[in-house]
């Protein structure tokens, strides 16, 4: 037996017992006369006490020893402290060691090993192992772990049945690159890992399983960012005999269910907002709604005023910024060199002020008299005090610029705050969008996507104007979920393929599977899969995942830690019957 308690739960209640712990060094102060060693594990941390007076000899030259990180075991006499931490649960107690026993040694660590570290980023990421030690990191992986339990304890009482499907599947041309996996008994053929089990959820529904899920791993390669990660994990679920509001209620209870019991908040019913109601009031389909600063289109007032740059836009476009009329001429040229950069794109920005004196002016006098400026900020509903920043251009792509800039200044401004939560659904997506380069519909969403039922005869007519019987679940500013109801009719299938490009032959060789499966009796079925690591991140009270995931990639794809990816030996590409032809 290494230890009789963890370094968390001993107190007073616990004098003068017996007892032996185990763990990690922490901390160590030396007194010469007196050692103090702070042993830590991952229940919490225990103080250890060596004392000349009552400790042998050997003893304290064994404590000598002892450096950072060491692994020891320690046992002894319970005691009470005389300086007690009200800052540990273990605070009022300490063990006046009897027996000590170095298990292992430990190199001095290349950071701290402390809730404020040393370490950057990069250079915790190559040593993870010893990151996930400190409370930060260790903290967050046991939330997401009492979080899959919640997930998983409310789909079963609703009925759900855990079912895995394959890791190695087919390539299919839709949504982002795949992972491919060479096949050594199947020279020149490859797997592929899956984006989602969206196929085969749907052939366990024709399987009769009506109520799946999985907490399951994705695999996306395709171009990270703080919120990505190139194998990440869903919350992936379907139902059969079921419309668009049966699969809603299931998820909104469980998303419902699991902010009360982090949080201690409860909601009603989750607002809904249309697509097209999102991209007109905040530029996106993910609107964060902990704030205002809605869009307010501008183009019938400022027209016409011999003002070219807004003469000529498809768009002009503002939003109203309370309270921030005081703003210097430095803070809001700041702004202007923010949204001009290449990764906002806009070419400029207009701004006018409601003053707290009343005086209203902007940074275009020159073209708008005070009578057209007061129209401008009465469309605004603008207050005194109140700054009201404009760009104009092409209409979607200025609807994104504005859409940042509006994010911006949420975080900026302290609107979007960690422990404030805002869910909605966006609904009545659009079916298709429309390619310019490749001259073809590709799916909003995925193939499978349903469209409404009163928009599927403008599949014959005007395809782009139909919308999907599709949802997805916003909270704060970020997807945390999206699905759809899925055509199971093979007939409306066979037309999207047609619509979507793809020919009989190449829709058969993708998906003759499903398309077989559907022959023999597919019920009507629908699901939705949540994004599992942002929605504990969320939850959290923060954004980026990667803390919360035990061994994450960095943002070019690597894990720096075991330094993958990696090239393989010549035999097993010979194996693989496999040659590299890489580009100088």
């Amino acid at each position: 037996m290494f230890r009789s308690h963890t370094n968390g739960e001993l107190s007073l209640k616990n004098l003068n017992e017996e007892v032996t712990l185990s763990g990690w060094v922490q901390t160590i102060r030396d007194k010469g006369f007196m050692i103090w060693v702070d042993l830590r594990d991952r229940y919490g941390i225990t103080q250890l006490v060596f004392d000349q007076e009552r400790s042998s000899a050997q003893l304290m030259e064994e404590a000598k020893k002892l450096g950072r990180e060491f692994v020891i075991q320690a046992t002894g006499k319970v005691i009470e402290r005389v300086s007690k931490n009200p800052n540990i649960p273990t605070g009022e107690i300490e063990l006046l060691v009897e027996k000590l026993t170095i298990l292992n040694d430990s190199q001095l660590p290349p950071f701290t090993i402390e809730d404020e570290t040393d370490g950057g980023e990069e250079l915790r990421m190559k040593y993870r192992y010893l990151d996930i030690r400190r409370n930060p990191v260790k903290d967050k992986l046991i939330f997401r772990h009492k979080m899959a339990q919640k997930v998983r304890n409310y789909l079963s009482d609703e009925g759900f049945i855990e079912v895995e499907t394959p890791v190695l599947i087919k390539s299919t041309p839709e949504g982002a690159r795949d992972f491919v996996v060479p096949s050594r008994m199947n020279p020149g053929q490859f797997y592929a890992l899956p984006q989602s089990p969206q196929t085969f959820k749907q052939l366990l529904m024709v399987g009769g399983m009506d109520k799946y899920f999985q907490i399951v791993k994705c695999f996306r390669d395709e171009d990270l960012r703080a919120d990505r990660q190139p194998e990440f994990t869903q919350i992936d679920c379907e139902m059969a005999f079921v419309e668009q509001e049966d699969v809603m209620n299931v998820f909104e209870g469980m998303t419902k269910t699991l902010i009360k019991d982090i949080t201690g908040q409860e909601f009603g019913d989750f607002p809904r907002m249309t697509f097209a109601d999102a991209m007109k009031k905040y530029g996106n389909d993910k609107p964060d709604i902990r704030f205002g600063m809605e869009f307010v289109e501008l183009n019938e007032l400022v027209k016409g005023k011999d003002f070219k740059i807004f003469d000529e836009a498809e768009l002009v476009v503002g939003i109203n910024v309370e309270g921030c009329a005081d703003y210097t001429r430095k803070q809001i040229d700041e702004l202007v060199d923010w949204v001009k950069r290449p990764q906002i794109g806009a070419s400029g920005m207009v701004w006018a002020k409601f003053q707290n004196d009343g005086v209203k002016t902007s940074s275009v006098n020159k073209f708008y008299n005070e009578e057209d400026l007061a129209k401008i900020i009465e469309k605004f509903g603008a207050k005194e005090g109140d700054l009201m920043l404009i760009l104009s251009g092409n209409e979607n792509k200025v609807r994104a610029q504005l859409s940042a800039l509006r994010m911006e200044l949420g975080n900026r401004l302290g609107l979007r705050k960690g422990n404030v939560f805002a869910p909605l659904w966006v609904v009545d997506f659009p079916l298709l969008e429309w390619d310019e380069d490749s001259e073809r519909f590709h799916a909003m969403h995925h193939p499978f996507t349903s469209p409404k039922p009163e928009d599927i005869h403008l599949l014959e007519t005007d395809p782009g104007k139909a919308r999907a019987n599709a949802y997805d679940m916003v909270l704060n500013g970020n997807e945390i979920g999206g699905g759809s109801i899925r055509i199971f009719d093979r007939d409306l299938q066979s037309k999207m393929f047609d619509l979507l490009g793809f020919s009989k032959e190449e829709a058969e060789a993708q998906f003759g599977f499903l398309m077989n499966a559907f022959k023999f009796g597919a019920p009507p079925h629908g699901g939705l899969a949540f994004g599992f690591d942002r929605l504990v991140a969320i939850l959290d009270g923060n954004e980026v995942i990667r803390d919360y995931i035990a061994f994450p990639k960095n943002n070019s794809g690597r894990d720096v830690m075991i330094d993958a990816p990696a090239s393989i030996a010549d035999a097993q590409l010979d194996e693989l019957e496999l040659k590299l032809n890489l580009k100088a």
